[in-house]
């Protein structure tokens, strides 16, 4: 079997500078002369470029170097241009797969589209329509690069690299995320208020394979109980007194995401009825109507309160409860891990330091350690207030308000905020904005 060519590249200095290594390209062709005269005119303008001339030179080649643009025919002798496509891909999910074809007809070309290739090509080639084809599919790979670098850094923002701590409770909390954040199991996240329940929601959605679908919490203790059933399934206009029009609910909004009910414990008895039924069928109904819709829906929820003795005093159904608790994530208080403080302290003056512009080197007491907390939870409720009212502090790009009912918010866009010592956004005392929803009816 003949091996690849490698070419040696010779530029074009008649015109503007041409920077070598434009590119490393591989041209996979069972016609040598069209496949030596493509790679000659590109090497003309600084790609680097192999020359492969069958299927299986081409196979061979994308195993010994890495390519950033594979230039193939269709319609080979022995390995054709899907295989070659399939096979690029496998081995370098970034790389720009260009298909050509002679035989007067698109619609292999089209399928290769459809499979992953950025654009086609009919021979005979125009040297000048290949070169700006090149170029365009080249740069169309780098954006997917770039993007594809911004998201890995938006997760580690939301990921698990925003949870503080290195006790042994928060590395066991963190290795257990981590594990179950792939899946699509109930989780039941608990612990005492200010522990970082949401932060960690956030995680394990930020980290599953919903993620790109959105996250939409609800704090159901901040809802009256009439309300609850509404914003879970939504309602149809004039389904009671004030349903002017009609509103999805939030599983809904969750649909392929996951939805976050925070303080599950609160959620009235006839309601949870309705709520085991959509978890065991997919299922919803909008009150005020029959026609069944299909969710589908990870369901992480969280509670400050022992469930077990709300099923002893009959208040929680038990039923609901092992749907809920498939997975239980325990978070404990920052008074039974003493040794994450001095890493909180450290987070809070490099926080204030970033805020207020003021550098500070550390912390040289213990007063001066309970100073810096005090002010991260006063910050926090100073946060709480003036999101209520749509502002934003002083010195803090603004937080999006949450919208109205009707629109949840959803996604972790915008979430800036400062922790607290245990880890939550805000003290849990804080209802947010959903107890301004249930005073004005969901307005």
């Amino acid at each position: 079997m003949a091996e690849t060519q490698t070419r040696n590249t010779t530029l074009d200095t008649s015109g503007p500078s041409a920077e070598p290594s434009r590119g490393a390209i591989l041209i996979v062709d069972d016609d040598r002369h069209h496949a030596e005269t493509s790679a000659d005119a590109l090497e003309m303008v600084g790609y680097s470029c192999d020359v492969a001339a069958s299927g299986e030179e081409g196979l061979d080649a994308l195993k010994n170097r890495q390519y950033d643009l594979v230039l193939t025919d269709l319609v080979m002798s022995d390995v054709d241009g899907m295989e070659i496509l399939r096979r690029a891909q496998e081995i370098n999910p970034f790389v720009a797969v260009v298909v050509f074809t002679g035989h007067g007809t698109v619609e292999n070309a089209v399928e290769a589209l459809k499979r992953g290739a950025v654009d086609y090509l009919v021979k005979p080639l125009n040297v000048d329509g290949l070169r700006i084809r090149v170029e365009k599919a080249l740069e169309r790979q780098e954006l997917v690069r770039v993007n594809r670098d911004l998201e890995q850094r938006l997760d580690s923002r939301f990921g698990f690299a925003r949870i503080i701590g290195n006790s042994g409770a928060m590395r066991q909390v963190i290795e257990l995320s981590k594990q179950i954040a792939e899946t699509d199991v109930a989780v039941l996240i608990t612990g005492e208020n200010g522990t970082g329940k949401e932060l960690i929601a956030r995680a394990v959605h930020e980290n599953s394979l919903r993620k790109k679908r959105p996250l939409v919490p609800l704090n159901c203790a901040a809802l009256s109980p009439q309300l609850v059933e509404s914003e879970l399934f939504g309602h149809e206009k004039g389904a009671f007194t004030g349903a002017n029009f009609q509103k999805k609910g939030r599983f809904e909004f969750a649909n392929h995401g996951t939805l976050f009910l925070d303080e599950i414990g609160d959620i009235p008895l006839e309601t949870q009825v309705k709520l085991l039924r959509v978890l065991e069928d997919g299922e919803l109904t909008r009150v005020g109507s029959n026609e069944a819709i299909n969710v589908d829906v990870r369901l992480i929820s969280a509670t400050n309160r022992d469930l077990t003795k709300l099923i002893q005093e009959g208040t929680f159904r038990e039923d609901l409860y092992y749907r809920l608790n498939v997975v239980t994530i325990h978070l404990a208080p920052l008074r039974e891990r003493r040794q994450d403080i001095p890493l909180l302290v450290d987070h809070f003056v490099r926080d204030f330091s970033r805020i207020y512009k003021k550098p500070l080197t550390g912390m040289e007491r213990d007063s001066q350690r309970a100073d810096v907390v005090r002010l991260a939870g006063e910050r926090a409720r100073a946060q709480a207030r003036h999101r209520k009212h749509g502002r934003g502090l002083p010195g803090k790009r603004p937080h999006h308000g949450e919208p109205p009912a009707e629109h949840p918010p959803v996604g972790a866009q915008g979430d800036d905020r400062l922790p607290v010592a245990g880890g939550d956004s805000a003290p849990r005392g804080r209802k947010g904005p959903d107890s301004q929803h249930a005073r004005s009816g969901g307005r």
